[in-house]
């Protein structure tokens, strides 16, 4: 299957990130390389970073940036290794980093990939698939408590407890090895008014358990400050995000990097001694158009944060 990327929020992502056509940027998540080839064919002297951890996503990137292989570098490597990449090649700062989360059209509609309800396969859900761990194992081997955890946090289901339940009941007299055994077990475990009214029921599970697998929010959170750290005066960080969780954590990194003191609020002056690294450009959201919402679905829920270091 051909990797399709419809990129999200294009025109807003390439006026936030405000390209010096001499300059260095990162597409952390490049993807297809949707969002990597409009920043590409703005530069003249500049240089693109692309990193992905998925090897099909590397491949379709790279056909599709082929015409501009002198001012582009494509590493597969998660976002998490950021500096490390650029260390290596030599880079010490960058005008720009973008970050497109969570998983790519390609990968749910991929069926032997395993991240999409809708298609009975194997459950995988791995982005990276040089990792042994699957989402089989999760299912088959967490514990009940941890299975509860998960989806209650991540999937925000509020019936966690009692899909965890059926969970492991199941498992109990077979193992779980595909999305539409585990479809019907999170069916099962949801009353059928709630079922009526509430769209697909295994929704909110397979996101928990994609992000347990892949360590989506804990990646993210260790990986902010680095790349904040990586921009040059001026340089811009742009993130968009799907879910709640994932915009919450963008949220309060960047009011923590752009107001970090913690005296106390009747201190006349800061002794903490920690300085702004730079301000939010986004003082709310960005959120796709009413005409991109029609066009790609799949870019309902998104919305973009930008930082600019000083």
């Amino acid at each position: 299957m051909a990797f399709e990327h419809r990129p999200v929020l294009l025109d807003e992502v390439i006026e936030y990130l405000n390209i010096d056509p001499s300059g260095i940027y990162v597409d952390g998540t490049i993807g297809g390389g949707g969002h990597a080839l409009a920043i590409v064919q703005r530069l003249t002297t500049g240089r693109l970073i692309g990193l992905d951890q998925d090897e099909e996503a590397i491949d379709a990137a790279g056909m599709r940036l082929k015409d501009y292989k002198d001012k582009v570098t494509i590493v597969r490597s998660n976002f998490h290794e950021i500096k490390d990449v650029l260390n290596g090649l030599n880079i010490d700062k960058a005008n720009g980093i973008l970050l497109d989360l969570g998983v790519s059209s390609h990968q749910l509609d991929t069926p032997e990939r395993g991240f999409s309800y809708r298609e009975d396969a194997p459950l995988d859900m791995r982005m990276d698939q040089r990792h042994k761990k699957t989402a089989r194992d999760i299912v088959n081997e967490y514990s009940e408590a941890e299975l509860y955890r998960i989806i209650r946090d991540y999937g925000e289901d509020r019936f966690a407890k009692n899909i965890a339940k059926h969970i492991v009941r199941a498992r109990q007299d077979k193992p779980i090895e595909t999305t539409f055994q585990l479809n019907e077990i999170i069916k099962a475990a949801i009353p059928a008014k709630v079922r009526a009214t509430s769209g697909h029921p295994s929704k909110r599970t397979f996101q928990a358990i994609r992000i347990e697998l892949n360590r989506e929010l804990d990646v993210l959170k260790e990986s902010l400050d680095d790349m904040i750290d990586l921009l040059k005066p001026g340089g811009r960080l742009a993130i968009i995000t799907f879910h709640s969780l994932e915009d919450r954590i963008v949220k309060e990194n960047f009011k923590v990097n752009e107001n970090p003191c913690i005296c106390p609020p009747d201190f006349p002056v800061c002794v903490c001694g920690r300085k702004p690294k730079g301000r939010i450009i986004t003082k709310k959201p960005v959120l796709p158009s009413e005409e991109e919402i029609e066009e790609n679905s799949r870019s309902k829920s998104a919305k973009l944060r930008v930082f600019e270091r000083t």
